[in-house]
């Protein structure tokens, strides 16, 4: 009878212990998803910003081959897809533009889509409100979305756009 109790004890202790080292696991296993996810929206930032400051900032055209793919899907109804088509557009838009440094208010991340809002000095020297949406597949841009909005001069809030 002690064999018995004392092999039921063991017992119980090994299935606690096991039960114990997979929840261990399991939680390891989640942090470490976390973290590389973690990682991967801190990545996918690096690129927008880096993208978007070569190509718009200091309008280089060379930004396109470097961070877009060639499949490029286009939302903005006044850019046909694709990456030659966009670096096309681009080209016609930075005709006489100098470099500027690129205003960031917010960029956030979710896995592969990257938000990013932007303040836009027009010539006229008022201001411009754009939102782009980019999806990134294996460090490209595949996929963009935007908004712009002019900033009024009188605002019926005392809330600022930026």
């Amino acid at each position: 009878m002690k064999k018995n109790i004392n092999f039921t004890i063991l017992a119980a202790l090994i299935c606690l212990l096991f039960t114990g080292c997979q929840q261990k696991s399991q939680h390891d296993k989640s942090g470490e998803k976390d973290q590389t996810q973690l990682d991967i929206n801190k990545e996918n930032k690096r690129i927008v910003l880096d993208f978007y400051q070569q190509m718009f900032g200091d309008k280089d055209l060379s930004a396109v081959d470097k961070y877009i793919a060639p499949e490029y899907i286009q939302h903005n109804p006044e850019v046909a897809d694709g990456a030659a088509a966009f670096k096309a557009a681009a080209a016609k838009w930075f005709e006489g533009q100098p470099k500027t440094k690129v205003d960031v208010q917010r960029i956030a991340s979710d896995g592969d889509l990257v938000f990013i809002h932007i303040k836009n000095k027009n010539p006229d020297g008022s201001l411009t409100s754009t939102i782009d949406i980019f999806r990134l597949e294996n460090g490209k841009i595949v996929e963009h979305w935007d908004a712009q909005q002019e900033v009024p001069k009188q605002s019926a809030n005392e809330h600022p756009m930026f």
